[in-house]
């Protein structure tokens, strides 16, 4: 609290012209008129007690993101579990077993069902408690709330209302949207980070009405009061219209007197701040949608084909009950000693209509086994299964935070294996907001010796490609060019570096590090670049006792970094006043001066302007600016002595940023005093002016200094991403998936992250998509905008179909302002076809609902899955309506993880996730529902054939024990194992090998040709269980003493037949196998016979004509044996048949990889398996292998020039 107060001294808004400092006359200015609609929200300051009753009782702070809640949880999640069709029929077939013509009784229909229902029910209860405690975890987090009296005291942010007094500390989140009475600073500035919220890592400034700045101590709050007029609860995060009453006056507020949820306090002390909007009607919650249901797409098919099978179900059975009616009217009198007159006229050859409905509800629920009621049991049992395998998958855990990653939902596993396009933030998902200054030109000289990650990259990939080229090889090492020497690149992280690291410089170049910079070309020009480093910026130093040195609090990234490196170099600023700047300079070792440089200006920097500048005054009263800025925009306000260095500054630009580096020129000139305070009288009369024209005056005044700069350098600074995040997007990009960036910041910054992770680089050919501006657009229409961005949309389309270049690459960049037209209905297809055109798109200044609206867009326009990633409460809106949505667990809340299905801790672990994860989970879950329906469709048609032989009398040939076992015990285990333990290929060579994930968003094993084939099988197989055993034991003795089988022997050798033949299916099914699996598989055949031994020994009471039946009747048959085997055999060869066709004429890429892996190749050949990696890359033209291409491309490029004009100058000399 101490230092925050020393800090408060310094009147921030002095620095800031633009953003901030407002006219002195503001009182002056009128209140807002607030009449009509939209406009009714009342606020009594310091008075909750108000806002208890209606018609002033508004929501409370209390927030959930839970599906479902007490009340709701019984009706909604049975709805969820009715949605699937089956256990509609299921429900339908329990009901009609209630029934006296079912065949089964209705404890066996509803006990399973019952069973599945409430399995699934628990399930999903289980995953919402958890979302349920997260939410707790917010509502519960304390902070200081005005009690009474000038007391502060902690409260729940659940327990806060509209009209409380909250005090907000340093580096603490807002509970709620707050009125900013006053803060830390005497002029009531404060520092807000909306990283939550926008994606912005730049502060935001906050300036309290003067009329409140007294109000800075909890006594002062003891008789406060006030009241707030203002808009009612809205989604808008940029507008905020309201007046305040205080005092007997009416103030104006604009949303820079609004804090809102979830924004962070930073640089600021504390602050005092009044509730307007609590919970559900605060900005970011306003920017929130319910959290939806989401079904994969795979669940989606497969009640296609459940309405397939159930229509195929109603077929046999018209045909069963058809065919009953008939045997009824015709041969039913001839039966009488079936005694048709009983019961209830079932069997009246008078009534066959009668006797054919009944019939028709006998055969729906006899053949219901065709349906697989145990399916959406064994698959949730697997799904619950693989996402604990995800949960603990230790490659995917953060050492630094201790997360790991979490499936919050396991309904979309297989989801994950089927994403075409990434929607990710920018902020805190992709960078961790960190610079690193790596390199710098001052004076014409490149300085810095140290790889980016890009270099490294490029070099690496033209070794490799080198090795397979030795003729070239020598060529290389011959030339000896410095334009494409990459020694320096290679050798730049092999040195062993002994210094500790420093957070955001990674510089090395000794020729400027310990004061030997004055040894240098140019000393004076060197020292210029130091101090620009040092003076120019709007930071304020912080002492770190431990350490004894100054870490900073600066608005961007960038700023600390520039301090650091100056800091490294010799120039540390240590300290600011009201009107000054404080560096102490290392001119040499040893020799240390503090030095006061005057800070008469500050001209700060807007992403319009590009640039900013300090007018300082040092002290032997030399007045200088000094500016740093975008080079298209300072090298145009340089003056013509000014350009010594310009040409080989471009270069080394240019080298920086095919590096991959964010680059900022610096320049200054020198002013005379008389010319300064003729400037500077046109600057204050531009500041304190009033109207509309003010920021216009300020612009031009501006302008007129800054300009005749000389040209002193430039820096490059290396944009920190997360961990892993370039080779993450690499390999994603391989794995043919498209990315897309939506974030809240600036374009320039959104571009430059997008040259840092590659999703742009040099060569590649910009589309940017902007509106006209708004300041020139009084008189125009919207239509006349609109049809702007039409025409922009149009020609960027035509462009890239007429290009000719195969390599050629586009972007597309668009801002919020711009996509609000573009998303409309007339427009958002063209907007959609460009952007599926383009190799990379990234979006910029996008509020939350845009991020949901282009989300949506993209999700339904292509009709591709969708992935949604970010770490904000600004990304809820897109991961809630993205098909599957990922949070990360990082430092900025836990809103993002608790609206997510899936949680990592950082984007790098994507990869894994899904080239591994989602790969896995897609594959096991195609297999194992293909492989249900096979087993369901061969086991439920023998019961159909058997009808057609016994005159559709409903009679089953198996035991109904047989029945009841099969789904739940007898091949349930084997399929549950497949789905939990199937590999194609280790997860080492999902990654090596990305273009493997395309056989999910191809739908390679569960598209209407697999699935029509594998019921095809269940077919086949059910016409060979069938039939070959009434061929086997209808017409010869099947025992000892020369009796035939009766229906009872039939039946369990059929059904023998079928766990036999089933089974080992399963195992020819299988890739990877455990001892698991080994245990199920044959495990369940051996549990039939062992059941079949145990049943036969239970009293005929219970048991029937299954009494004795493997001791006395068919163990001793040879023929028994013989059945199994040979149906068994016949079953599973036509299978056997086409994977061996396929395997050696038409290999899929995991089958080639099998093969390799079996024999060894992988370690025996590496040059092989090098070869095959590099042909299993999906051709893409983002990430750092598209980079590294196009790097590589470039110079053999200037290698072969090289190699031509040095052919043609031998030549000459030859002859």
């Amino acid at each position: 609290m101490g230092r925050g107060r020393i800090r408060s001294k310094i009147r921030r808004s002095h620095l800031h012209p633009f953003s901030c400092l407002r006219p002195s006359t503001k009182e002056g200015q009128e209140p807002h008129s607030l009449e009509g609609p939209g406009f009714s929200r009342i606020v009594y300051c310091n008075e909750p007690i108000k806002h208890r009753k209606k018609p002033l009782k508004y929501c409370s702070n209390y927030i959930s993101t839970t599906k479902y809640n007490v009340i709701t949880f019984i009706p909604k999640a049975l709805f969820e579990q009715f949605r699937r069709v089956a256990n509609i029929y299921f429900l339908l077939a329990a009901i009609l077993s209630l029934t006296p013509v079912a065949p089964f009784s209705a404890v066996s229909m509803i006990f399973p069902l019952a069973f599945v229902v409430g399995i699934s029910m628990a399930k999903e209860a289980l995953e919402d408690w958890g979302r349920f405690m997260q939410d707790m975890k917010v509502n519960t987090r304390k902070t200081y709330v005005h009690q009474g009296e000038g007391e502060f005291g902690y409260k729940a942010w659940e327990k806060i209302q509209v009209g409380d007094i909250i005090k907000v500390e340093k580096d603490q989140f807002f509970p709620a949207d707050l009125l900013l009475l006053s803060t830390s600073y005497e002029d009531g500035i404060c520092y807000v980070e909306t990283m939550n919220l926008d994606g912005e890592t730049n502060l935001k400034i906050k300036r309290a009405l003067e009329v409140t700045l007294p109000l800075d101590d909890d006594d002062t709050f003891k008789n406060f009061s006030g009241m707030i007029k203002c808009e009612d609860p809205n989604p808008n995060l940029y507008t905020f219209v309201g007046n305040f009453e205080y005092d007997r006056q009416v103030y104006p507020l604009d949303p820079g007197q609004i804090l809102l949820r979830d924004s962070k306090l930073r640089n600021t002390a504390f602050i005092y701040g009044v509730v307007v909007f609590t919970g559900f009607d605060s900005k970011v919650m306003q920017n929130s949608t319910k959290s939806p249901s989401k079904r994969s797409t795979v669940e989606r098919k497969m009640d296609k084909i459940i309405y397939i099978l159930f229509s195929f179900l109603i077929l046999i059975s018209l045909i069963s009950s058809i065919g009953f009616a008939v045997k009824i009217k015709f041969l039913m009198p001839d039966w009488w000693y079936m005694q048709p007159w009983k019961p209830e006229d079932l069997y009246n050859p008078n009534s066959p209509s009668k006797s054919g409905l009944a019939h028709l509800i006998t055969a729906l629920i006899l053949y219901g086994y065709l349906i697989p009621i145990s399916l959406y049991v064994s698959i949730e049992v697997v799904k619950v299964c693989q996402a604990m395998f995800i949960d603990q998958d230790i490659h995917m855990y953060d050492e630094e935070t201790g997360n790991t990653a979490r499936a919050r939902t396991s309904n979309l596993n297989e989801e994950l294996g089927q994403v075409d396009t990434i929607l990710s933030d920018k902020t805190g998902t992709l960078t961790c907001n960190q610079m690193d200054f790596l390199k710098c030109s001052i004076a014409g000289n490149p300085y810095g010796v140290k790889s980016s990650e890009v270099e490294l990259a490029a070099a690496k990939q033209m070794a490799m490609d080198l090795e397979d080229q030795d003729g070239e090889l020598t060529s290389w090492e011959r030339s000896g060019d410095p334009e494409i020497e990459l020694e320096t690149v290679i050798t730049a992280r092999d040195e062993k570096d002994h210094k500790p690291a420093i957070k955001g410089f990674s510089f090395e170049d000794s020729r400027l590090m310990n004061g030997n910079w004055s040894n240098e070309p140019n000393p004076d020009v060197l020292l210029l670049f130091f101090r620009i480093l040092a003076i120019c910026h709007t930071a304020v130093p912080e002492l770190n006792e431990e350490t004894g040195t100054y870490t900073y609090e600066a608005e961007s990234p960038d700023e600390g970094a520039f301090l650091v490196a100056a800091r490294e170099f010799g120039f540390e600023f240590f300290k600011r006043t009201q009107s000054s700047v404080f560096v102490s300079e290392r001119m040499r070792p040893g020799q240390v001066v503090e030095r006061e440089y005057k800070l008469l200006n500050l001209l700060e920097f807007t992403s319009k302007r590009k640039r900013m500048s300090v007018i300082v005054q040092d002290e032997d009263g030399q007045i200088l600016v000094l500016c740093k800025g975008a080079d298209s925009i300072v090298f145009d306000r340089l003056s013509k002595n000014g350009r010594t260095f310009e040409e080989s500054t471009t270069k080394h630009l240019n080298d920086y940023g095919e590096a991959g580096l964010r680059t900022l020129v610096l320049a200054y000139k020198k002013l005379d005093e008389a010319e300064y305070n003729a400037w500077n009288n046109e600057f204050v009369k531009a500041k304190t002016s009033i109207g509309a024209d003010r920021e216009v005056l300020l612009e031009r005044v501006a302008d007129m200094m800054e300009k005749d700069f000389i040209l002193v350098g430039a820096t490059a600074v290396e944009d920190k991403l997360q961990k892993g995040v370039p080779q993450c997007i690499d390999k994603l990009a391989q794995a043919g998936l498209k990315i897309w960036v939506l974030t809240g910041d600036k374009m320039e910054t959104a571009i430059n992250i997008g040259f840092a992770c590659s999703l742009l680089r040099q060569g590649m050919k910009q589309i940017v998509i902007s509106s006209m501006n708004s300041d020139n657009l009084a008189q125009d229409s919207k239509q006349a905008v609109k049809d702007n961005i039409l025409n922009q949309l149009t020609n960027a389309s035509q462009m890239i179909k007429l290009e000719k270049d195969p390599h050629a690459a586009f972007a597309l960049i668009i801002d919020g302002k711009t996509l609000t037209y573009a998303l409309e209905d007339d427009m958002k297809h063209v907007f959609l076809a460009l952007a599926v055109d383009c190799a990379s798109v990234i979006c910029c200044r996008v509020s939350p609902k845009q991020k949901a609206l282009v989300t949506r867009l993209v999700k339904e326009g292509t009709g591709r899955t969708t992935l949604a990633i970010g770490d904000g409460a600004n990304d809820v809106g897109m991961i809630q309506e993205a098909d599957i949505g990922v949070g990360i667990s990082g430092v900025e809340g836990m809103q993002a993880v608790m609206a997510s299905d899936f949680s990592i801790s950082q984007f790098r672990f994507l990869e894994r996730l899904l080239v591994v994860h989602g790969h896995w989970c897609y594959k096991r879950i195609a297999q194992m529902i293909c492989y249900f329906f096979y087993k369901n469709i061969a086991f439920g048609l023998t019961l159909f054939y058997f009808e057609a032989f016994t005159a559709f009398s409903g009679q089953s040939i198996y035991d109904d024990w047989y029945m009841l076992l099969f789904n739940v015990l007898l091949t349930s285990l084997p399929v549950i194992s497949l789905g939990v333990f199937e590999q194609d290929v280790p997860s080492e060579v999902c990654l090596q090998f990305p273009a493997l994930y395309q056989q999910g968003p191809k739908n390679l094993f569960f598209d209407w040709y697999r699935i029509l084939g594998w019921m095809g099988n269940g077919l086949y197989s059910s016409l060979a269980i069938y039939f070959l055993n009434i061929l086997i034991l209808s017409n010869q003795a099947f025992r000892a003493s020369g009796q035939t089988a009766d229906m009872a022997a039939v039946g369990t050798t059929m059904f023998s037949c079928i766990i036999c033949a089933v089974n080992c299916q399963i195992a020819l099914t299988m890739s990877h196998f455990t001892w698991i699996q080994h245990v199920l598989v044959w495990g369940s055949i051996a549990t039939w016979f062992l059941f079949l031994f145990v049943y036969g020994m239970v009293s005929p009471a219970y048991s029937g004509n299954a009494y004795q039946i493997l001791v006395e009747a068919l163990g001793p048959a040879p023929l028994y044996w013989c059945a199994i085997l040979l149906v068994t055999i016949t079953c599973n060869l036509p299978y056997l048949a086409h994977i061996s066709f396929q395997r050696c004429f038409n290999p899929m890429d995991h089958h080639i990889i099998q093969e390799i892996k079996y024999y060894k190749k992988d370690v025996e050949d590496q040059h092989m398996w090098r070869r095959e990696r590099s042909k299993a890359r999906q051709e893409t033209k983002i990430g750092f292998s598209a980079r590294v291409d196009a790097k590589i491309r470039l110079l053999k490029g200037r290698l072969q020039k090289k190699n031509t004009l040095a052919v043609h100058s031998h030549r000459p000399s030859q002859s």
